[in-house]
């Protein structure tokens, strides 16, 4: 299969840019997009026969089912078999989201493929069937992807919902598996007549959930004949010393769903005994090995900005996670504190030990450290409800941010490609949702302080700032700010920024701070 021969990798980019709509996530007159077109599409692409044949394990949710399927893979991986991927959104490069083996489909196999399905829905497709959209033609090619290179598990990441998620095109799955259901999920959940993606006799486990959204699944699962069993978190114990791939507490929550749905898995297609989680008193040793090798980025992410000379001034670390519901936060913020006192006393640590010689990090005497948040969300979200349980949360585990920074994300909507060519600074971009971001921070921290603090201010910018906050026009230009901070303070001074609200700032701020 060649690609076509004048196609560059921007070309296939502008392409599939082409597929996105422009209708907005709070928009409610989503009815399906006629999700029977799927089958059409499938049967335009000849993969009707292989989308039979495919051994899938699908996993829907609203928090945590990207580590659920990272880790379910890893699993299945570690016990040697071939391994497919496909989860949302990316963070970098759209490639990010069809993994083979554990790694990022190459430019050039994405390529080969992109066209085939691009140029053969484009010959074949007309009025009554219409060019895929954007997410569902991302399905489609995961779909070929997985066929063409004959993985043995196909890991498949609901991506917007429920039943008209085009990787319900699934017709049976070996397993299914459904992560933690936040409250934002449940007037769809409610509504939808067949959300949690069951299928008829098809085994699904689940995770403790509220009481609502539990009793609405366990309604589903009996109307369709499905046993559905709640798995617990899993225990340090069953994982024998070693640590999750993915850092944080709740990722055990996930991790034990993982266990249930490869099991299930490897108990039908393995061909190996392996006992049900309950009666393991410790994990296998692939079971374990694949859990403490699992990696997703941008969830629980500690990255050191790898632009900054720190030999003279102090260090900036960003540590990320895509956390954009109010329960998420909360996760987020336990993992921060935890994560930022835990960096301080071993760097500290390695000081006593290493002198001032070695990295900059073994260099650290932890002798100051602030906290900053880099905040963006989407206006869908309530930031009544986010940041509140972003700063209450941090400040009862004792951390306070010393400022708080609302910037526009880079990524446009209506394209998909690198941050590269888009404008560092635009003069003209609306900031008036930042400027509500603000507000909100600053009511909190007035609140907190008595009203204590001076009024904010305008810069000539267009930038607004006080002593707790500031909106910059740009990421970039916060990035700006945040090293010329680092260069102007103290070698002793650590700062530790914390990226969060959105997945797609977490990737804008990837793309910055890596070489």
């Amino acid at each position: 299969m060649a690609a076509r021969g004048d196609s560059s990798y921007e070309e296939a980019l502008a392409a599939l840019s082409s597929l996105i709509t422009k209708r907005s996530r709070a928009d409610k007159s989503n009815k399906g997009d006629r999700f029977e077109l799927v089958f059409d599409y499938l049967k335009l692409l000849d993969l009707e026969e292989d989308m039979l044949k495919m051994k899938v394990i699908h996993v829907a949710g609203t928090k945590g089912k990207g580590s659920t399927c990272a880790f379910t893979e890893s699993i299945l991986r570690n016990h040697g078999f071939r391994t497919g991927l496909f989860t949302s959104p990316h963070l970098i490069d759209v490639r990010e989201r069809f993994r083979l083996d554990g790694v990022d489909i190459s430019e050039e196999k994405f390529l080969s493929y992109f066209w085939w399905c691009y140029n053969r829905l484009k010959e074949r497709t007309n009025e009554e069937i219409p060019m895929p959209t954007y997410f569902r033609f991302l399905a489609l090619l995961a779909f070929k992807i997985f066929a063409a290179e004959e993985v043995d598990a196909a890991i498949l990441e609901v991506g917007l919902g429920g039943k008209f998620d085009a990787t319900n095109a699934v017709q049976k799955p070996v397993v299914c598996g459904v992560s933690s259901l936040g409250y934002d999920h449940m007037e769809i959940l409610v509504s939808s007549s067949s959300l949690p993606i069951f299928q008829l006799g098809v085994p699904a486990f689940t995770v403790p959930q509220p009481d609502e959204a539990m009793r609405v699944l366990e309604e589903k699962a009996s109307e369709l004949d499905v046993n559905l069993e709640v798995m617990q978190p899993l225990t340090a114990r069953l994982l024998s010393g070693q640590k999750l791939g993915l850092d944080g507490d709740h990722q055990y929550v996930n991790a034990g769903l993982a266990v249930s749905l490869a099991t299930t898995w490897l108990q039908k297609f393995g061909n190996l005994e392996v006992p049900s989680p309950t009666q393991m008193s410790i994990l296998p040793q692939q079971f374990v090995r694949g859990l403490a090798t699992a990696s997703l980025q941008g969830r629980a992410q500690v990255v050191p900005d790898q632009f900054i000379e720190s030999r003279t001034s102090g260090d900036l670390v960003f540590y990320l996670d895509g956390a954009h519901s109010p329960e998420s936060m909360e996760v987020c913020a336990k993992w921060f504190s935890s994560a930022v006192k835990g960096d301080n006393q071993s760097e500290s640590s390695k000081h006593l030990v290493n002198g001032s010689a070695g990295s900059s990090h073994e260099k650290w005497s932890g002798e100051t450290c602030q906290q900053i948040l880099l905040f963006n969300c989407m206006s869908v979200r309530d930031p009544n409800l986010l940041l509140p349980h972003l700063r209450n949360t941090c400040a009862n585990h004792g951390i306070h941010f010393k400022k708080a920074l609302f910037v526009p994300n880079m990524s446009v909507y209506h394209k998909v490609g690198t941050a590269a060519d888009l404008p560092e600074n635009d003069p003209h971009v609306d900031l008036s949702w930042q400027f509500t971001l603000q507000k909100v921070w600053e009511s909190l921290v007035k609140s907190d302080k008595g009203n204590a603090e001076g009024e904010e201010y305008r810069g000539k910018d267009g930038e607004s700032s006080s002593g707790n906050s500031e909106v910059f026009t740009s990421l970039p230009m916060a990035i700006k700010w945040l090293r010329d901070s680092v260069h102007e303070s103290s070698s002793s001074t650590r700062f530790q920024v914390l990226v969060t609200g959105s997945l797609h700032l977490v990737g804008d701020v990837l793309r910055l701070i890596r070489k």
